[in-house]
């Protein structure tokens, strides 16, 4: 519906634009008759110009398509703790802001344009997703597509869809074992703004990450250097901090983020410390921005292993 709206929105001014431009030709003086016929035709070359990046946009929105696998989650102990320490370290980020996974605030409200409203789904049986196979939840993490096959644009921008097979199904079992809490979220959760909808079709927002239907296996669970790596694989560390970890790029869409090889300097309880309170070594408060809560949520071995990872990043 906002599709026509935005659409309709862009022929309507159009049309008026060509209204303007043929009063303007009737207009007694030369001056006003071809001034004005040469400003309406700037406006709506510029009208038109917008109006076509914003159908483009609508067509992006459209075409994000992945299959739906065919799985059912049987929930153990093991599992259900599994995913629930991922929900606390990652999905709580963003879709706890209320309560344990009930939903989250908007996250376009957090972005530097207004490209629209991005609200993180309730995700326990109060939401919609009690009503989706373990299939569906699964190719919404992986590939950001929901149950009716739309596009979940946030999620495909992040990072969610490099958890491994076996982490996805962890995170489904916590899912379903949850009760029912807060409210429904609105449908479709996602909503660009004109404005996001032309920057879209012109290949000015970031890219959603490529579909993916294989398999991502996870190493063994331990406080090193490759876990560490995993970790951070679907974390979105580097949608801030810069694909290298370096720091951010000035422009980005994200939070400009510093760079994190500064963690060499640091010892490994310095860093876990970190995480827990949100004070680095040298007392600077971490930006709110930052969800160092989340992070900090991950037991010893987890964030050793991201500390192991960044302390063994190339100097800058």
């Amino acid at each position: 519906m906002q599709d026509v709206v935005a659409l309709a929105t862009m022929v309507a001014l159009i049309a008026l634009l060509v209204w303007l431009g043929v009063r303007a030709l009737q207009a007694h003086y030369r001056v006003v008759r071809w001034g004005g016929v040469g400003l309406v035709a700037v406006l709506a070359i510029a009208v038109s110009g917008f109006g076509a990046l914003t159908a483009v946009g609508i067509v992006k929105q459209h075409t994000r398509s992945a299959p739906v696998p065919d799985l059912k989650v049987e929930a153990t102990p093991q599992q259900i703790a599994r995913g629930r320490a991922i929900a606390d370290g990652f999905c709580a980020g963003c879709h706890s802001n209320s309560g344990v996974l009930s939903g989250g605030g908007d996250v376009g409200r957090d972005l530097p344009l207004p490209i629209g409203s991005f609200v993180p789904g309730n995700l326990t049986p109060a939401g919609a997703l009690r009503f989706w196979s373990d299939g569906e939840i699964f190719r919404a993490i992986r590939n950001g597509v929901d149950a009716q096959g739309r596009w979940l644009a946030i999620m495909s921008f992040t990072n969610a869809g490099r958890l491994s097979d076996d982490d996805i199904k962890a995170v489904i079992a916590y899912i379903r074992s949850l009760p029912a809490t807060g409210e429904a979220t609105r449908d479709p959760p996602d909503r660009f703004s004109v404005l996001g909808l032309a920057m879209l079709g012109a290949g000015m927002l970031p890219d959603a990450k490529p579909v993916f239907t294989g398999v991502i296996i996870a190493p063994p669970k331990a406080p090193t250097a490759r876990y560490g790596r995993y970790l951070l694989s679907y974390q979105d560390c580097r949608e801030c901090h810069g694909k290298d970890l370096t720091g951010g790029e000035p422009g980005q869409l994200p939070p400009l983020g510093p760079d994190l090889t500064i963690v060499k300097g640091w010892s490994q309880a310095q860093f876990i410390a970190t995480m827990r309170t949100g004070v680095d070594p040298n007392g600077h408060r971490l930006e709110d921005q930052m969800p160092w809560r989340p992070i900090g949520r991950m037991d010893d071995d987890e964030l050793a292993a991201i500390y192991q990872y960044l302390a063994g990043l190339p100097h800058t």
